[in-house]
């Protein structure tokens, strides 16, 4: 899977993409800009376009297995696939740390404790086997 990490108006992931328990690659981009939307997802790779396009309005007709993060217009909101609309999506609170993917609890325990963003997602890929390779930042914009 993945770690995705915010606090303090930075998104952090790592790179690394699995299948199974098996490592693809350790040099993944987790950020896709589609319209001026940038999209951090975590989950199933061949889901990911099917997410996107239920956000612009083009639900899938079958259940997606990935979520995460998307930052429109300044915006942070979590988005997901949602069985009767296509899409669900939550504005987040920017005043509050948040993390998903397999390393979230790491990521958010190292958050609590007072790490940055780019820090948490570090510290998950030292506990979880599916985070890793580098860690990439991404600042919202003001």
């Amino acid at each position: 899977m993945t770690t995705i990490a915010y606090k303090d108006g930075v998104i952090a992931h790592d790179t690394r993409q699995v299948r199974g328990g098996v490592i693809v690659s350790d040099d993944c981009s987790k950020c896709q800009v589609v319209d001026g939307v940038s999209f951090f997802l975590s989950g199933a790779v061949c889901d990911e376009k099917a997410l996107i396009a239920a956000y612009f309005g083009t639900p899938s007709q079958v259940p997606v297995e990935c979520s995460g993060y998307a930052v429109d217009g300044g915006r942070l909101l979590m988005v997901g696939h949602d069985d009767r609309t296509g899409i669900w999506k939550q504005e987040l609170d920017p005043a509050n740390p948040d993390a998903i993917g397999s390393g979230s609890a790491y990521a958010l325990a190292a958050m609590d404790m007072g790490a940055t963003a780019q820090e948490a997602v570090r510290a998950a890929v030292k506990r979880d086997i599916y985070t890793g390779g580098k860690v990439v930042t991404f600042r919202l914009p003001r």
